[in-house]
């Protein structure tokens, strides 16, 4: 009885989800799978039953599956990236001296028969009809027994058998604070198969894509690991860790050296799990009755750092709730475990001896992931940017309502990484696949910190009011979707009227940038000409300051032709005088100001510094006075 109650639920929550737009389709998968850890000797065992629906207008004559843990081999792609790309990173790398030179080697390489990772799948039937498999790497392909039809379903079992690697990237064992298991792409994954065709991408070093569906999951490991995770834990009584304080009463196998942990993740588009002998777990109430799992190394030295962090989440959660949507699952876990911050569906795995501080933004980028990465849910891997810079946009404004001095400008470090990219003549576009960036540090400065000004900037563009409103449209209407860069900017389009196609094309598929400046200041007897010129590329309305000497203020909007919108005044208090439109063709402006009774001081392009104009200098033109003499 409670399993149909829970499910009518979540048909509830979800069901009406896909009705709001029923031009996306996507496909669904049900899994099931047992698996028993040897944790001697870091290997374990599995079954996987997947129904999976198919719900595109194709014929599936084949699928596709990610074995993650194949990529912690010598001689995989992951391996052999880490050895050609010029900035590896660190964290799966070894610095090798000899005769006083060091060298950078990839950990991969070294790793030994009992080190590595590896997923072996065996015994795979269709419906219990033998179906032929090909393993290429982090790749399985399936040659279906029978094609799964349009608006049908079939049954995929396996076994499998995994080596849990070394902590390299992600997932592993030991990592460097002590966990033993941090299980992430610890499965057979189902590729997914949308509108573009199947996103069966190999693992070597980026982000992930997955299929929406609900995962049934039970874990045999010795009694002494408390685990934590994806989903929701089904037998409390009878694991009864960190509840006991609940009143649940706990009532353990007798003699009985293991443990069967039974969780149940719905509508989630993948499942990860921790474990360690010397975890502690505190459970906090968050917004809307939702569980806030924090679990942590029993280490004295970082308890009280954990348990500070743990109200600060509430209010980040909160901020996260009424900035975009409620988040729409009912508990959510920070672990300790991988190498640094990863987001996964209801939890993530982080480093957890750190300051408070450190702990927070980590905690705080990773819970944004659960509105984009996680519901969202774009193509990580075509465009993380939409995942990773969004997440940022967020986390930045969530850090500075909770700080104790907030700043006018929370971005100014994301606009000054984002400069230091342009000054670096290395920029690859934002459509570049995530694996084909030249170097990391580009990837992460074009992924989260130039996705993140795609909505700052979208504030100067149409208002921040439209922007708040667009994010909360976009979210209910794209959530359990995969929306694509289309989407965010038709949503915003139709939040605000304005056309924005220009600014999608120039911001995200091209390495166009943004140069206005004022060319000349020229005043008369009457009047006053101020000359701007277009230097960059890529076109942008403009916001002008006027100051004067005796300390009034006025401001001058020129819409770009091609929005075909005028932008509210951000800055009500001051009075705005609307000019005529600039057309991207003209790189000159000009415009005129009546003589007043008192001079200028000072014009400013953008007081609000949310146009990343990459030459500031030429923003700004002052006019000294010397003894009420202009100089």
């Amino acid at each position: 009885m409670k399993k149909i109650v829970l499910l009518s639920i979540i048909s509830l929550i979800f069901g009406n989800v896909f009705a709001q737009n029923t031009a996306y389709w996507q496909q669904h998968v049900d899994y099931k799978m047992k698996v028993v850890m040897d944790v001697k000797n870091y290997q374990y065992k599995g079954t996987q039953e997947l129904v999976y629906t198919n719900n595109s207008s194709d014929t599936l004559r084949r699928v596709f599956y990610h074995l993650f843990n194949n990529a912690f081999q010598p001689g995989s792609e992951m391996d052999a990236r880490l050895q050609s790309i010029k900035d590896p990173d660190k964290r799966m790398i070894d610095t090798i001296k000899f005769n006083g030179i060091s060298t950078l080697e990839s950990r991969i390489k070294n790793l030994k028969p009992n080190e590595f990772g590896y997923l072996n799948i065996s015994n795979f039937k269709q419906d219990g009809v033998d179906a032929k498999t090909k393993t290429v790497g982090t790749v399985l392909e399936v040659t279906l027994a029978k094609p799964i039809l349009p608006h049908s379903k079939t049954t995929l079992t396996l076994n499998f058998d995994g080596q849990v690697p070394l902590q390299i990237r992600r997932s592993g064992r030991n990592n460097a604070e002590g966990v033993e298991f941090s299980m992430a792409q610890w499965y057979p994954k189902i590729a997914e198969f949308d509108f573009e065709g199947w996103h069966a991408d190999p693992y070597i070093s980026r982000e992930f894509h997955g299929v929406w569906g609900n995962f049934d999951v039970k874990i045999t490991i010795d009694k002494e690991y408390v685990l934590g995770g994806s989903g929701y834990l089904q037998n409390k009584n009878e694991i009864g860790y960190g509840y006991q304080d609940k009143g649940i009463h706990v009532s353990y196998p007798k003699n009985s050296k293991t443990l069967t942990w039974h969780f149940y993740a719905p509508m989630v588009h993948d499942f990860t799990w921790a474990a360690d002998k010397e975890y502690l777990h505190d459970i906090v109430k968050g917004p809307n009755n939702v569980d806030l799992h924090f679990l942590y190394k029993n280490n004295p030295s970082i308890i009280g750092n954990w348990k500070a962090l743990q109200p600060k989440m509430v209010s980040i959660m909160d901020f996260y709730n009424k900035k975009v949507g409620d988040y729409p699952y009912k508990q959510y876990s920070f672990i300790q475990g991988g190498d640094g911050g990863m987001e996964y569906a209801m939890c993530t795995l982080m480093l957890g001896d750190k300051k408070v501080e450190a702990l927070l933004k980590t905690a705080a980028h990773e819970l944004a992931h659960s509105w984009f990465q996680q519901v969202l849910a774009s193509n990580e891997t075509k465009h993380s940017w939409m995942d990773e810079g969004f997440s940022t946009y967020i986390e930045y404004l969530a850090l500075n309502e909770i700080a104790s001095k907030k700043e006018d400008n929370p971005f100014k470090k994301v606009y000054l990484s984002y400069y230091k990219l342009i000054a670096s003549g290395k920029e690859q576009p934002q459509s570049t696949q995530v694996d084909r960036y030249d170097e990391n540090k580009f990837y992460s400065t074009s992924s989260y910190y130039k996705g993140a000004i795609f909505l700052s900037q979208l504030e100067y563009l149409i208002g921040k009011e439209n922007v708040n409103k667009t994010l909360k449209r976009y979210y209910q209407e794209f959530k359990f979707k995969h929306p694509t860069p289309n989407d965010i900017k038709r949503t915003a389009e139709r939040v605000s009227g304005a056309n924005l196609d220009w600014y999608l094309t120039d911001w995200t598929q091209t390495t166009n940038t943004i140069d206005y400046g004022i060319v000349a200041v020229k005043e008369g007897e009457n009047k006053t000409i101020i000359s701007l010129e277009r230097i960059g590329r890529t076109p942008m309305p403009m916001d002008v300051l006027v100051e004067y000497t005796d300390g009034t203020k006025e401001s001058f909007y020129i819409p770009l032709r091609m929005m075909n919108y005028q932008k509210d005044n951000p800055t009500p208090a001051i009075k705005r005088t609307v000019l005529s439109d600039w057309a991207w063709a003209n790189p000159s402006y000009e415009f005129t100001i009546s003589k007043n009774k008192t001079s200028i001081s000072k014009i400013t392009i953008d007081p609000s510094a949310l146009m990343a104009d990459i030459k500031q200098a030429d923003n700004a033109y002052e006019i000294k006075i010397v003894n009420y003499k202009k100089v």
